[in-house]
C-alpha cells in the first residue's frame, strides 16, 4: 500500500513513483504486472488523477513501467534494474556523506561502525 507524507519535502506524484518503485522492489509486483488504473489509484489514496498520472510518466520516463494504450500500465521486464539503481543511488549518497565525516575528522573506524551500526570504537 501506498502511503502519502504531507509533511515530506517531496511532491506527491514523486512519492507515489518512490511508493510503486518499492513495491516493485520488494515483489509486490512482478514484471508485466498490471499496475491499478489512474483512477483507482487516485480514489484510493484521494488525491488528483493528473498526480498519479504524472507519477506514472516520470515511472515510464525511467523504464519501470512502460503502457499499452487502452490496457493500462505494467511494470516493466527489467525490475532489477531499479533495485540496482537504488543501491548505485545509496552508494553515492555514503560516499558523500563519509567525505563529509572526514573532513570534520572521523576516521575509518568511527564511519565504517556507522555503517555497520555497531558501538563507535573509544
Amino acid at each position: 500500500m501506498l502511503n502519502i507524507d504531507y509533511r515530506d519535502a517531496r511532491p506527491i506524484y514523486e512519492q507515489v513513483a518512490g511508493g510503486i518503485e518499492d513495491l516493485i522492489v520488494h515483489g509486490a509486483y512482478a514484471a508485466d504486472a498490471q499496475l491499478p488504473s489512474v483512477r483507482q489509484l487516485a480514489s484510493e489514496l484521494s488525491i488528483n488523477p493528473n498526480t498519479i498520472q504524472r507519477a506514472f510518466a516520470l515511472l515510464e520516463s525511467k523504464g519501470v513501467i512502460y503502457s499499452v494504450k487502452g490496457r493500462g500500465n505494467f511494470v516493466s521486464a527489467d525490475g532489477t534494474s531499479v533495485r540496482e539503481r537504488r543501491l548505485a543511488e545509496i552508494s553515492m549518497q555514503l560516499r558523500a556523506l563519509a567525505k563529509a565525516a572526514r573532513a570534520l575528522g572521523a576516521n575509518e573506524k568511527a564511519i565504517a561502525s556507522w555503517i555497520l551500526e555497531k558501538e563507535e570504537p573509544s
